[in-house]
């Protein structure tokens, strides 16, 4: 799974829900890239939150990754996280038609 990471510095970005969403969609979004997918490639994403409270934030910035169809999705609350983060994610990509 993916960490808010910033993968220059491999420090967490930010203090709140959004930032660190945001984060870990962008490093997502990169993983995809660089395997000649995209995020609407995916089939399956698990979120693990420190704190289910933020959930609608994390729909928010997760509908600006992705297009309808959405990928199924799981959410569940964890007691932590590596490095203190806030959210982690992980994403089964398959690429269709290419």
């Amino acid at each position: 799974g993916q960490i808010p990471l910033c993968p220059q510095r491999m420090q967490i970005v930010g203090t709140g829900i959004e930032a660190q969403a945001r984060q870990t969609f962008d490093n997502l979004q990169a993983i995809a890239s660089a395997a000649d997918a995209t995020l609407d490639d995916a089939v399956k994403i698990n979120i693990s939150m420190t704190d289910l409270q933020g959930f609608s934030v994390v729909n928010d910035v997760m509908a600006e990754y992705f297009s309808t169809p959405y990928p199924a999705r799981a959410c569940v609350q964890v007691a932590a996280l590596p490095k203190g983060a806030l959210i982690e994610i992980e994403a089964v990509l398959e690429k269709r038609g290419r």
